[in-house]
């Protein structure tokens, strides 16, 4: 028997009770913390000794060179080639999804000319170098591999240096065959919070990049979190997250499972139903409770929903969406007959997934839009990761002669005003005599 959060939008103490069922404690242990400077200093100061000997203590992985556990470009094509048709096809069609949104988002550059000539825009470009960190050991991540190396290289980014784990040395085919699918130039079996080190600082083997991407352990994510500023990240992602608007007209097996594909994650990862209907809620409970016993990862399920999953009885469809905003989630289905009309409504959600028909897993693996997603309410500040995430801009500023009489005018006496003269006399000189 699941035992879930009820809740009702109508109780007084509704809004408590939804904040206490919301609090993620993302604080990193000290002790990890502590674990993770020593091994970023090491690894800055030492290169690739202090990368082996981290990788032979814990991943079991020994080696006497670094270049040594650079995968070539060979292994992976065989990779890709050894898999049987139909995971290849599938994986080359999830590429070819994710590719075609992709390219729909690269951005441009642009001028205007104002009428004295000067021309002011901005100038885009890709990444020179990224890091792609992708976790190894038990699990296998290859649409990771899809989604964070796709947009980099439909981007423009020169180089693409991939990072992965393979304890006790076994390697995941899956995973370097979606490297080769995507395009990935360098891939170094090494993980952690050494690797990390490794691509933020650079080491005699592995040069260093100028951001670095792709989820991992708290190491990793600590990792991250203090090498910010020498490299750019993507951000550090919390628990998984799912929440479910659903008007009854959904098969309750249907949502129950949805609920079931992010609650298996791990137990911190949270699941929540939000309908005006009281009867599909309990139709809903009864699917969890008969549907759960046949899941491999039940336990994992059952604890998730239990400590911080939810069925939430709301007013009607726009109370929903409005404690939808407030809680930002990563994953919003809006399994209602007219999804459409309620869009208008949400304002935060990592990615929207419309109508019945429309599950979240798909959007995991091959529906095309980016599944690296804002978590733990920062979707109302931050996007999925895309290509804008690979490129930067450069602000344009060519000041014809003419400009340059009405803008050093302003400039020079806004830089009085702040006491910088050099920066006003700097635009005076331009400035014609009368």
């Amino acid at each position: 028997m699941v035992t879930l959060t009820r809740l009702d939008s109508t109780q007084a103490d509704f809004q408590a009770h939804l904040s206490r069922l919301l609090q993620f404690d993302d604080a990193t242990d000290a002790s990890i913390e502590q674990t993770v400077a020593a091994i970023l200093a090491d690894v800055k100061a030492r290169g690739d000794a202090a990368v082996l000997e981290y990788t032979a203590r814990f991943d079991r992985l020994t080696a006497t060179t670094l270049a040594s556990l650079e995968v070539d470009s060979a292994s992976l094509v065989a990779a890709r080639d050894s898999l049987p048709a139909e995971t290849r096809t599938a994986l080359e069609a999830a590429a070819a999804r994710v590719r075609r949104y992709h390219e729909k988002q690269v951005q441009a550059s642009w001028t205007y000319t104002e009428d004295d000539g000067t021309v002011l825009g901005q100038q885009i470009t890709p990444l020179d170098r990224v890091g792609l960190y992708v976790p190894g050991g038990k699990a296998a991540y290859p649409s990771s591999v899809l989604m964070n190396a796709i947009p980099a290289k439909v981007a423009g980014v020169g180089e693409l240096i991939m990072v992965v784990p393979t304890p006790g040395g076994e390697k995941n085919a899956l995973v370097l065959a979606a490297a080769a699918i995507a395009g990935v130039d360098r891939v170094f079996t090494i993980g952690g919070a050494q690797a990390v080190a490794a691509l933020a600082y650079g080491t005699q083997t592995v040069p260093q990049v100028d951001k670095i991407v792709g989820p991992g352990n708290a190491y990793v994510a600590a990792a991250k979190r203090r090498v910010f500023g020498t490299v750019g990240i993507d951000m550090i992602a919390g628990p998984s997250e799912i929440l479910v608007i659903a008007d009854g007209t959904t098969p309750p097996d249907w949502v129950a499972m949805d609920l079931f594909s992010q609650a298996e994650h791990d137990e911190l990862a949270q699941s929540i139903l939000l309908s005006p209907d009281a009867a599909y809620l309990e139709a809903v409970a009864a699917a969890i409770n008969r549907l759960i016993a046949d899941m491999p990862r039940s336990e994992v399920i059952r604890t998730s929903l239990t400590n911080r999953g939810a069925l939430i009885q709301t007013r009607d469809l726009a109370d929903a969406a409005a404690i939808c905003n407030s809680i930002a989630p990563e994953h919003l289905e809006l399994s209602v007959a007219d999804p459409g009309a309620l869009l208008p409504l949400i304002r935060h959600a990592g990615a929207i997934f419309m109508g019945k028909n429309t599950c979240e897993a798909v959007g995991d693996y091959c529906a095309g839009p980016n599944h690296v997603l804002p978590t733990s309410r920062t979707a109302r500040f931050s996007s999925p990761l895309g290509v804008y995430d690979f490129q930067k801009r450069s602000s344009l500023i060519h000041v014809s002669q003419a400009g340059a009489q009405t803008l050093g005018q302003i400039a020079a006496t806004l830089a009085y005003g702040e006491g910088l003269q050099a920066h006003a006399r700097s635009a005076e000189y331009r400035l014609t005599p009368t």
